[in-house]
């Protein structure tokens, strides 16, 4: 399957991520949201990560701009699939919402078009399951930030095509990514493994071993990790976290993946992470200080 054409749904963080990765390695790409605002600020930001790219050397001017030029925009799913050999879903980690739009990217994309998710834990078989063609449907899940991470987990549905999980994995390839296949149950790999060691280290802050700090720090220093856990949840969002986690403990059944209290509560008080600018951190814009919340103090 020789791909060219490729079509990014969620102007997002991880969709501008990944129409900004497809862009700069000559694949034209259409990137599709909704909100014409949103397309807006995601051109911009990939514009400001590719002038980052210029700054340290590793992209030229004439570059950005062939890959600028091979970036188009599109608020209707139906024009903007239309000629697409791959499709990128990156919308919110909603399976409702998903599974609504694999409905209509079948309905709209070429009849051997793969269709591909950047779901981090939603089962790729239920996805699949949505669509006319299960034997074209597979995860693609990205890491973030998409134009820095290496890794990209490939999660085959119970039904997806060998070839299929050939292309992909070639193509993260050339892309620049390592590809790690991965089968389809509950949180794949990263975030079966990930996820239970955040929600632990929130159990351990809610339960009075140790502050906010004492645990990134120990995990930091201790374990070689670049970024504590608490920093992590903040960075990833603490909405999605709770998200993954209900995922896993209702898709093993097992209490070990039972989300913590302090964790659902934060949530429940609007309390995110980086993206509403408080978590078990306080961001404050343009500030580079970390600053434990006042609540953790």
């Amino acid at each position: 399957m020789n791909i060219q054409q490729v079509s990014v749904i969620g102007a997002g963080t991880m969709g501008n991520g990944i129409a900004h990765v497809f862009a700069q390695n000559g694949f034209h790409v259409n990137l599709i949201d909704v909100s014409s605002t949103q397309l807006e600020k995601a051109v911009q930001t990939i514009t400001k990560n590719m002038d980052r790219q210029i700054s340290k050397g590793s992209l030229t001017e004439e570059a950005k701009l062939t890959a600028l030029n091979h970036l188009k925009i599109f608020t209707s799913i139906s024009e903007g699939v239309s000629g697409a050999e791959l499709v990128v879903e990156a919308a919110t980690e909603n399976a409702d919402l998903k599974l609504q739009i694999f409905k209509q990217i079948d309905e709209h994309a070429p009849s051997g078009c793969i269709l591909a998710s950047n779901t981090s834990s939603i089962s790729i078989t239920k996805i699949a399951a949505a669509t006319k063609r299960p034997n074209l449907v597979i995860g693609m899940h990205f890491m973030n930030p998409v134009p820095v991470m290496k890794l990209v987990e490939i999660i085959n549905g119970y039904g997806t095509d060998q070839q299929v999980t050939d292309t992909i994995v070639s193509l993260s390839k050339t892309l620049g990514k390592v590809p790690c296949v991965v089968n389809d149950y509950p949180g794949f790999i990263a975030n079966k493994i990930l996820m239970p060691m955040i929600n632990e280290a929130i159990c351990s802050l809610y339960e009075g071993i140790a502050g906010v700090e004492s645990i990134d720090t120990i995990m930091k220093l201790g374990m070689a990790h670049p970024m504590g856990p608490l920093q992590l949840a903040d960075f990833i969002g603490l909405d999605v976290c709770l998200s993954i986690l209900n995922v896993l403990y209702q898709g093993f059944g097992n209490p070990k993946y039972a989300p913590c209290p302090l964790l659902v509560n934060m949530v429940a008080a609007g309390k995110l992470g980086v993206k509403s600018g408080e978590g078990f951190y306080t961001y404050t814009a343009g500030s580079k200080d970390l600053v434990v919340s006042n609540r953790f103090k």
